[in-house]
């Protein structure tokens, strides 16, 4: 069965991205039209005789939305380079045009004509698919217009939490009804503009909270302090935030995170102070995906190979980028040039250590699926929040591993995964998740008979990930 890739095509792809007024059905997974893989039920993976590959890795999934939101909401026109072409970019391609925003897209490129804050289209049905980016920032950025639109999005997505940012949104004067489970998806949201003023915010269960009040709080009538309170998940991704906002002009005064005496609350960890702008156009080059380069950076680690991509540096903002210290500390050896970086597995995976993983928890799955492959036991801690992301990870991670023949102690902000023989039996589920289904990839690259259900998952960040691995020398079977 062949499989082909939508990356790289001029025209992204089959079916296009539909126009203003003709939305595009909503399926209950938020896949897309852009997934090469819908109707491949499940994947078999068969080690590589060996890995020597350079690779180019496509753009990054949280930059890209980050920018398409920015631009529209910018005065004049923006050129972005570097877009991925992912499930996740097709929504908010998708969500973009049917408010009114002008947008082209020719292969991993769009010019972007923005509205200025003031939306074309001021009601009507969002659907954001099973994007936590664009679910998360498009709510803040509409409501800086006089509007009133209904809000949907996949069942996975409306399974996630959205409560802290509609409690902030309400604290600058929005009206949100929410249609199902309190806190989630899908919500009526009136607006009037934002108010602005002071709004509290909680930090610990995601970022993107906080990066949605950041990009809207331009657009508020008067000026704006954000203040973050239970600690600050993934941090990294709000200095991202901060400096795309400042790319499209828009500047952020960090604020010393001191409660006034009167405040008798869990302390600021973060206080952020913007005054009432405008984003200009702007020319954009986006990074690639960290997260997604760090799956090929651990493959020459199993397959004990080489792997070097060739447009990622080292030096990006992007925090899974930290996973190479994790490599070195497992054996691995590390290359950093200007513009690429570079791994060479050197031989078995080292184990018999301990990492917390807070800055960088999408790499928890990984990292518990290399502890399979190592020589002793491997603990990750502090990820807790990553159990409200697209399936509850640690326990899915637990599951797929002991369904391998493997001990994993399981706790509520980690678990430890203690290596030894693994026993296919099965297909593994991979819960509709991306993450899940690319690291137990990395199981695949090492042990024969590993089979993988819902392959199609992948496309959210990285739609042709699996014909990536098998340029690298993985043996990939798709399965009706």
């Amino acid at each position: 069965m062949t499989v082909e890739s939508n990356h790289g095509r001029a025209d992204g792809g089959g079916r296009q991205p539909s126009r203003p007024g003709t939305p595009p059905a909503e399926p209950a997974t938020g896949r897309s039209p852009w997934n090469p893989w819908a109707g491949v039920q499940r994947v078999r993976l068969t080690p590589p005789e060996g890995v020597d590959a350079n690779i180019e890795i496509p753009g990054s999934k949280s930059l890209t939305n980050r920018a398409l939101v920015l631009a529209a909401l910018a005065e004049g026109r923006s050129e972005i380079r570097g877009v991925l072409q992912s499930d996740d970019s097709f929504w908010c391609v998708e969500a973009l045009r049917g408010l009114g925003i002008e947008l082209e897209q020719a292969g991993n490129s769009a010019v972007v004509t923005g509205c200025g804050g003031a939306w074309p289209a001021t009601s009507g049905t969002v659907f954001t698919g099973s994007s936590g980016t664009l679910s998360r920032f498009l709510p803040p950025a509409l409501a800086a217009t006089t509007g009133h639109w209904t809000f949907r999005a996949s069942e996975q997505m409306s399974r996630r939490p959205v409560g802290p940012l509609l409690a902030a949104l309400r604290q600058w004067g929005v009206a949100i009804t929410e249609h199902g489970q309190a806190g989630c998806y899908p919500f009526d949201l009136v607006s009037h503009g934002l108010s602005g003023g002071p709004v509290d915010i909680p930090g610990d269960v995601s970022s993107q909270y906080l990066s949605g009040l950041l990009m809207a709080a331009p657009y508020a009538e008067r000026p704006s302090e954000i203040r973050v309170r239970r600690g600050l998940v993934q941090p990294a991704y709000i200095e991202l935030t901060l400096r795309l906002m400042a790319e499209f002009g828009v500047e952020v005064q960090r604020l010393h995170p001191v409660d006034p005496p009167d405040v008798s609350r869990e302390p600021l960890v973060a206080r952020f102070a913007v005054e009432p702008q405008r984003y200009r156009g702007q020319s954009v080059q986006l990074e690639a995906d960290a997260s997604t380069a760090a799956y090929f950076f651990a493959l020459a680690a199993v397959a004990r190979g080489r792997v070097r991509v060739t447009n990622l540096d080292a030096g990006t903002l992007q925090p899974d980028i930290g996973l190479l210290d994790i490599l070195e500390r497992m054996g691995a050896r590390v290359k950093r040039g200007s513009g690429w970086t570079e791994v060479v597995g050197t031989g078995p995976v080292r184990g018999g250590f301990t990492v917390s993983l807070h800055a960088l928890s999408d790499q928890a799955l990984t990292v518990g699926a290399l502890a399979a492959l190592a020589d002793s036991p491997i603990t990750v801690t502090d990820v807790a929040h990553i159990r409200k992301h697209e399936s509850d990870r640690i326990a899915a991670l637990t599951e797929c591993l002991s369904r391998l023949g493997l001990r994993v102690e399981e706790r509520a902000d980690g678990f430890t995964v203690y290596p030894g023989p693994i026993l296919p039996q099965g297909p593994l589920p991979t819960f509709q998740d991306h993450r899940v289904a690319m690291s137990l990839s990395l199981i695949g690259a090492a042990v024969p008979g590993i089979v993988l259900s819902d392959p199609g998952c992948v496309a959210k960040t990285c739609p042709d990930f699996f014909e990536r691995f098998a340029q690298a020398g993985v043996g990939v079977d798709p399965l009706a």
